[in-house]
């Protein structure tokens, strides 16, 4: 999957984009070593997160994260907890 288009989809639909990339190719089994619980919890929970992780491990050329990487690992984080947050005070503002 390009790059781009991963990062263009996954801006919107995060979720949608590391299902297509687990389906289509083994990056997310290379980015976490074969493991598959962590990336599901991954994919459930913290998508954003998960999917920078992604990115920047084919980025860095099948590299582990490391340095600079994990600033755009917590920029996902970030995209996560501002998307919990904004849906909790949604739900606020509806009742």
């Amino acid at each position: 999957m390009c790059g781009c288009f991963a990062l263009l989809l996954g801006s919107a639909f995060p979720r949608l984009t590391l299902a297509l990339i687990w389906l289509f190719s083994d990056l997310i089994g290379r980015a976490f070593e074969g493991e598959w619980v962590l990336p599901l919890v991954g994919l459930l929970l913290l998508p954003y997160t998960t999917l920078a992780y992604v990115l920047v491990f084919w980025f860095t050329g099948y590299e582990p994260v490391a340095g600079f990487g994990w600033a755009f690992v917590v920029l996902g984080l970030f995209f996560d907890l501002g998307s919990y947050a904004a849906a909790g005070q949604n739900r606020r503002a509806a009742a």
